[in-house]
């Protein structure tokens, strides 16, 4: 064992006596005694130091042969990835898994996909994950139907559908394998869900976390008709493989409560997973504190948003359009435009959500309803209005996506190639689409101006660059510190 795994299996060791709730889901403990992993905040008496091992994640310590704690319930743990920074290939690998790219066990399209050899894509797994691709998509796929079962009344032949079983057989064979028991017995019985049209779950978060931040930020810029906040809610129409509806989620202390309103059940793990993504519930929030308080001015920022986090966004495509819109007006004026870009080219839906009579009713245009749209009638200015269809052109052609398997610069260099795009928009929309924790627009004037100095001399965006090179991996964050802190932002 080398220093650094010394170094950490004393910190593991410390914090699982101790119950440490700053290392949940940071680490897992098997207990080899008992054949079970659990948490390090596991309530359970702890076992002897000679009985237990250390797994960076719960797939590794599932490939090694110990089962779930039924007390703990490691399901539950909020997702901060070990690899977090670390490895693109396996952070990309990883949204493309929870999107079902291992659905059909071929780990070598995936690894196509993501321009790498299967083996060396086992080999990143298994540096930074301690299991293989398919390890973690089994894991994965248990825990949230494991979820599903206990947070849900949800029929049992549901539940294997969403969760990507296959069969109720495979789905019932998998569970008495894990838990000794059928999904029917862990099932704590029906008495305690609720009675309501929606379906809901819960999204574990870790603390520190900035939820009304984020909800100032969405509420600013919500497409009226696509999206509303309201009464400390976002809701939120969606588009998904088995048809459309509305996602409505809120904070619940700790974690967040997605209720899913007219989406099958076959499509709501995407659904749940594309919600993390939004609410960008798995930031390694205290490594990315480590970083940015080394800055003098971050550090102040952090005291008053210790919990900042970067809004994702549910479409690529949707947000690009966003994106262009706000290009040299204000927040609200590019709002307004986009609301009647839906109103005008969106498709209206008719999903009903208890008590909220002006829930969201109209989807955003998909990109080939906007390749011929006349937007110049809507208010936009001519170049604006053909980049936009420009936009939408090269994705309808595949010219341009927003696959989770492609680099921050392949992406970069395919958005920048159209024009009306410029390095801001691309930076942005690989930020909060493409979930790249370091994608950084230099030149935006917010965050230029946040660093004037007494004389009103400003930072060139070059000047910039080089000062936010000290906050790698973590410059998307650091940007949205800075922006928080703008009146207004």
């Amino acid at each position: 064992m080398d220093q650094a795994a010394t170094i950490n299996g004393e910190i593991f060791e410390r914090a699982r006596l101790s119950r440490d709730a700053r290392f949940d889901g940071l680490f897992y403990v098997g207990v080899r005694t008992t054949g079970i992993y659990c948490r390090p905040v596991c309530p359970a008496n702890p076992p002897r130091t000679e009985n237990v091992s250390f797994f960076p994640t719960a797939a590794a310590a599932s490939e090694a042969g110990f089962r779930p704690c039924l007390r703990c319930r490691p399901e539950c743990a909020p997702g901060t990835p070990a690899w977090a920074g670390t490895s693109t290939t396996v952070k990309r690998g990883l949204r493309l898994i929870s999107e079902g790219a291992l659905d059909d066990g071929d780990i070598e399209s995936l690894a196509d996909r993501l321009g790498v050899t299967s083996r060396h894509l086992r080999r990143l797994f298994n540096k930074h994950l301690g299991a293989s691709p398919l390890a973690v998509a089994h894991t994965q796929r248990l825990h949230f139907a494991k979820r599903l079962i206990d947070q849900t009344a949800l029929s049992m032949q549901e539940i294997s559908a969403a969760a990507g079983f296959g069969s109720v057989r495979r789905f019932n064979d998998t569970f008495r394998k894990t838990y000794g028991r059928t999904p029917r017995e862990l099932r704590r019985g029906g008495d305690g869900f609720a009675s309501t049209s929606a379906l809901s779950l819960q999204l574990p978060y870790r603390k520190p976390y900035g939820w009304s931040d984020l909800l100032d930020f969405f509420a600013g810029r919500a497409t009226p008709g696509v999206e509303l906040v309201t009464d400390g809610r976002y809701l939120r129409t969606v588009r998904t493989s088995s048809g459309h509806g509305i996602i409505d989620v809120r904070d619940v202390g700790g974690s967040l409560s997605l209720a899913v309103h007219g989406i099958g059940t076959d499509t709501l793990f995407t659904a749940a997973q594309k919600t993390r993504g939004l609410f960008d519930l798995d930031a390694p929030i205290d490594d990315i504190t480590a970083v940015l308080q080394r800055d003098g001015a971050l550090s102040t920022l952090l005291k008053s948003n210790p919990g900042v986090r970067v809004p994702g966004a549910w479409d690529g495509f949707e947000l690009t359009i966003r994106a262009v819109l706000g290009q040299q007006v204000s927040v609200k004026a590019a709002t307004t435009f986009a609301g009647r870009i839906a109103e005008r080219y969106g498709e209206p839906i008719n999903v009903a959500v208890d008590g909220m009579p002006d829930a969201p009713d109209r989807l955003f245009p998909e990109p080939r309803e906007l390749v011929r749209a006349r937007l110049e009638g809507l208010g936009i200015i001519r170049s604006r209005a053909q980049t936009i269809r420009n936009v939408a052109r090269a994705v309808v052609n595949g010219e341009l996506s927003f696959d989770a398997a492609q680099s921050a610069e392949d992406f970069h260099a395919d958005l920048t190639s159209i024009k009306g795009i410029g390095d801001w928009t691309a930076a942005y929309v690989a930020m909060r689409a493409l979930k790249d924790p370091d994608a950084f627009p230099a030149s935006d004037l917010g965050l230029l101006r946040a660093f004037d100095g007494p004389d009103c001399a400003r930072l060139r965006p070059r000047e910039l660059n080089a000062r936010a090179e000290a906050w790698r991996p973590w410059r998307a964050y650091a940007a949205l510190l800075i922006w928080g802190s703008e009146p207004g932002g």
